[in-house]
């Protein structure tokens, strides 16, 4: 049994309440920069994620009124200077890595942006599966800005699934930042929430669905990233199998008895 309530990790704050993990970047002085060593341990927290029977969803909060200014100018983009092309690739291999464990994870994760969210910043935040942000936010992906291409940690495949190819294009080009508002209307956020009630509402919303069916949410997450690249007929293929898993657990038998007994069901993961 994997349990994560219990974790003390070094570089960023973690915190579990009625099998919701909240996770906070730490260092709100400087915007909240990452470095190799948090980068690193975000990658392996969430692989353990997918493993943990004790927390059901994931909500990302900001931290000193700052989501993520993205990698730390001193302590990342300094040293990859200096850097050989092996050093450099198993850099950019593990921030993939972090995209590919949050996507893998198996908890439906929330991101509630305020102030900054740039650079690796913004991909945390389109990796996420919930979007909320106030109307203060500010979301770049400025790879062009420091001399970089736009296709970052996924970006070139996932931007424009949720916004469209030209808008990710002139985003991923200009590297300028993408307004709240902007970011609602497009579909980028699922909504716009003032900064003093940013934290409730994603915690809200991460309870709510931490008291639905976990294991189907698990299956939810799985299909809707494995889905991207199947055709159609590939997909409901794929959905059909799924379904008929989630049809042989316990909660769809509870669901189905409360429904009966005029009662709402009380999941239980299983």
């Amino acid at each position: 049994m994997n349990r994560l309530a219990g974790l003390k990790p070094k570089h960023f704050l973690w915190q579990v309440d009625d099998r919701v993990a909240r996770l906070q970047l730490d260092r709100p002085e400087r915007k909240n920069p990452l470095t190799f060593a948090s980068y690193a341990e975000l990658r392996d927290t969430f692989r353990a994620l997918r493993d943990a029977d004790d927390i059901d969803a994931v909500v990302f909060l900001p931290n000193g009124g700052n989501f993520c200014s993205g990698g730390d100018v001193h302590d990342i983009i300094g040293p990859l200077v200096g850097m050989d092309m092996k050093e450099l690739l198993a850099f950019t291999r593990m921030t993939g890595d972090l995209v590919k464990a949050m996507l893998g994870c198996g908890k439906p994760i929330i991101a509630a942006v305020d102030g900054v969210a740039v650079g690796a910043g913004a991909i945390i935040v389109m990796a996420s599966d919930i979007r909320l942000a106030t109307p203060e936010a500010k979301t770049a992906f400025l790879f062009s800005r420091v001399g970089l291409a736009g296709c970052d940690m996924g970006a070139c495949a996932m931007l424009p699934r949720l916004i469209g190819q030209g808008r990710a294009a002139e985003l991923l080009y200009t590297g300028r930042a993408m307004s709240a508002a902007e970011g609602e209307r497009w579909g980028f956020y699922n909504r716009l929430v003032e900064a003093d009630a940013l934290e409730a509402a994603a915690l809200d919303l991460a309870q709510r669905i931490a008291a639905g069916p976990t294991f189907a949410h698990g299956i939810t997450k799985t299909q809707l990233n494995q889905e991207w690249a199947m055709g159609l007929e590939q997909a409901i293929e794929a959905e059909a199998q799924a379904q008929a898993i989630c049809m042989q657990t316990r909660d769809f038998e509870r669901a189905y008895r409360a429904f009966v007994a005029k009662e709402k069901p009380v999941f239980q993961g299983a």
